[in-house]
């Protein structure tokens, strides 16, 4: 999604006591959607939704599934801010929240996006990203990346699946492939081979470009199946006007993903999909949900935030009810259908959220209503902030 629309990456980071945790669209109770019956299957494919980059991701994740009939939500998926190295190298306390959900069972997965350059969306030029994948395909960023893999080892977090360079075929990221493929790919290269020289590492490295060409076909950049393990794709309903049917036949859509996918023994998954350019779109919703059953992803992560999602996000109703009622109850066992009720229940409706006290020692900062929306509250700036490390 091009970042001068909606950010695609992680949302802005607020103290985590100085917002409400969760979300007014979620009902205290899990209330099925009336006459549906849910789909259970042995071991269904993983899949979660990003709520948050931060510990308000996590504790969003058991209501969603209460939302959703107390589904099985096996994955959480968060994103390293790409400002400095520093975030790169898995600096950010918010990993260890996340680390702890993933280790609270073994059947989980954390999905890690990961950029391959520090000020990753600061519109930088198309020489100076030409410089900076040369100079990574020589290894001058090895040691950020060694950084992060023994992070992530240390929290227990060694089978994190990486996405590396996402949606590197476009244009809005300084990790790009455009510039130079031939440098994108032998960059992509050392860092996996980094990462894997760590001990205890078990990492999985997923090549993730955007759905269709794009800037250049993602096959272009492809680095070779000795570094891939898993073929993903981000895909959302986009352009204005097409078809469900013309995103899988168009080139480099769906159908090419799992055509491509097959060819080189890689499972296929979705780090990104939801909603977008052509609005509240319910067919879209049901006939990706139906994709995704038939071609059994390793796992799919619903962006949900406006204008992609469906539960964070209540401008888009009808896609909400097909993807609820879909994936209501889902589990690896077998789940009863719910008892349809005689009289119809009413739906929950949202209501405004309550104004969280700010913390003691902390001052909250009024924005203004539309950024308080995308922070998830207001931010609050702590008065002892310069004895924190960064």
């Amino acid at each position: 999604v091009p970042a001068a629309v909606v950010p695609t990456g992680p949302v802005p980071s607020v103290p985590v006591g100085s917002v409400p945790v969760g979300s007014a669209l979620a009902p205290s109770s899990p209330v099925a959607p009336i006459g549906v019956t849910p789909l259970p299957a042995p071991r269904i494919p993983a899949f979660g939704a990003f709520l948050s980059s931060d510990a308000r991701g996590v504790a969003r994740m058991p209501q969603l599934s209460r939302w959703l009939g107390g589904a099985d939500l096996r994955v959480g998926h968060t994103y390293l801010p790409g400002e400095h190295w520093s975030d790169i190298e898995g600096t950010p306390d918010f990993l260890e929240a996340w680390a702890r959900w993933r280790n609270e069972r073994p059947d989980r997965m954390l999905v890690l996006n990961v950029p391959l350059q520090e000020r990753n969306e600061a519109g930088v030029s198309d020489d100076e990203v030409r410089r900076l994948l040369r100079q990574g395909a020589a290894g001058a960023f090895d040691h950020h990346f060694r950084a992060l893999a023994e992070r992530l080892v240390r929290l227990k977090a060694a089978d994190t699946v990486l996405v590396l360079g996402w949606e590197m075929n476009g244009t809005t990221y300084t990790h790009r492939c455009g510039p130079d493929p031939e440098s994108w790919k032998k960059y992509w290269n050392r860092i996996v081979t980094t990462m894997r020289s760590v001990p205890g590492q078990r990492f999985r490295f997923d090549f993730a470009p955007n759905r269709g060409r794009d800037a250049v076909p993602w096959t272009a950049c492809y680095p070779g199946d000795d570094t891939v393990d898993v073929m993903g794709m981000d895909s959302y309903d986009q352009p204005s006007g097409i078809s469900f049917d013309e995103q899988i036949a168009e080139p480099y859509g769906l159908q090419a993903q799992v055509d491509f996918a097959k060819a080189h023994k890689k499972p296929i998954s979705y780090p990104e999909w939801g909603l977008f350019r052509n609005g509240d779109n319910a067919a879209y919703m049901r006939r990706m949900l139906a994709w995704m059953d038939e071609h059994k992803p390793l796992y799919n992560t619903l962006t949900d935030y406006c204008p992609h999602g469906v539960w964070q996000c209540s401008a888009n109703p009808n896609a909400s009810k097909v993807y609820r009622s879909v994936l209501f109850g889902r589990t690896d066992g077998a789940t009863p259908a719910p008892t349809e009720p005689a009289t119809p229940a009413p739906t929950p409706q949202p209501t405004a959220p309550a104004t969280p006290a700010a913390p003691r020692d902390c001052s909250p900062v009024d924005l203004g209503s539309w950024v308080e929306y995308w922070l998830g509250g207001k931010l609050c700036v702590r008065f002892d902030w310069w004895s924190h490390d960064g």
